[in-house]
């Protein structure tokens, strides 16, 4: 499910966040990028080495996609379902 979470008078759209028993996944548009922020990160495998932002925190990491930047849509996919999964295992 998708929910719009943190408007503020800076944001007024908010930021879009994919949901499934917490937070699994935001988008949010910076200057030259769209940032997927994923807060449990750092305990998701990540074989095809999507991540590529905020690579030092403790739990959460992120992918920055640029223009034109190519992206592996199943290895995509496969990190959300991680996600998702981690978040039902509490």
């Amino acid at each position: 499910m998708e929910e719009i979470k943190w408007r503020k008078p800076s944001k007024p759209e908010g930021v879009p966040t994919r949901v499934c028993q917490g937070n699994v996944c935001m988008a949010d548009l910076l200057k030259r990028a769209v940032r997927l922020t994923f807060p449990a990160g750092a305990r998701l495998d990540d074989p095809a080495r999507l991540f590529n932002a905020r690579l030092d925190g403790a739990t959460v990491r992120a992918i920055d996609l640029v223009e034109d930047a190519e992206i592996d849509d199943d290895a995509l996919r496969e990190l959300v379902r991680r996600a998702v999964a981690e978040n039902r295992r509490g």
